[in-house]
């Protein structure tokens, strides 16, 4: 049976799994999930997740929600696919640790970032200057400290990509188009791990994908 996403490509945790299966090259159903129509709060998809969250995800009888229990669940289980996207023993502990610091310290600061500055607009809300200064300040400080792990490693768990700097994708996606540019480009070796890992073809398919809804 087909793997099955089911989500909105505006979502980035959506995008996330579905990077992860592109890196993977795995043959995948994408189901639209119609959030402006309250869709994802429905009886069918709280089936699926009870959060009414996207994305959902199906691999046969198997069904999962949280985008990072997804996409370690498909790293794991399909490990001899397409892009290895963890490692064992030791060095997987690391990419674990930075896993956990994007998601407790860069995602919270960044998703406030995405909100003000993309998503508000998107919806013809006005961007509220105040939460973006605090939440600037927040995630200049959290760069300094990848700058520093980045002047010791090419990338953020290892000398290799893994789950720890795919995760970042979808919200370096949007706050690279965004004032908050200036952020990433203060600090060199931030900057050129970003170039790296936004260049990745599974990335610009999905965001192929997106273009197209």
């Amino acid at each position: 049976m087909v793997m099955k996403v089911h989500g909105s490509v505006l979502s980035t945790a959506a995008m996330r799994v579905l990077i992860v299966l592109n890196e993977k090259g795995l043959e995948f159903e994408f189901v639209p999930v119609d959030m402006r129509a309250g869709e994802h709060k429905k009886e069918h998809f709280l089936a699926l997740n009870p959060f009414g969250q996207v994305p959902a995800f199906e691999d046969g009888d198997l069904k999962l929600f949280e985008s990072r229990a997804i996409t370690q669940y498909i790293a794991h289980v399909y490990e001899d696919k397409g892009t290895p996207l963890v490692c064992e023993g030791k060095p997987m502990a690391t990419v674990g640790v930075w896993m956990e610091v994007e998601a407790h310290q860069f995602d919270p600061v960044a998703s406030k970032l995405q909100w003000e500055l993309v998503f508000k607009p998107m919806f013809g809300m006005a961007t509220d200057a105040a939460v973006v200064e605090e939440n600037e300040a927040k995630l200049a400080k959290v760069l300094d400290i990848y700058e520093a792990r980045l002047s010791q490693s090419k990338y953020l768990g290892c000398d290799c990509f893994t789950l720890a700097d795919l995760h970042h994708l979808p919200a370096l996606t949007n706050l690279m188009a965004s004032p908050v540019k200036k952020l990433f480009d203060a600090c060199p070796k931030v900057s050129a791990w970003v170039a790296d890992i936004m260049a990745r073809p599974a990335l610009a398919k999905v965001l192929a994908m997106r273009n197209q809804q």
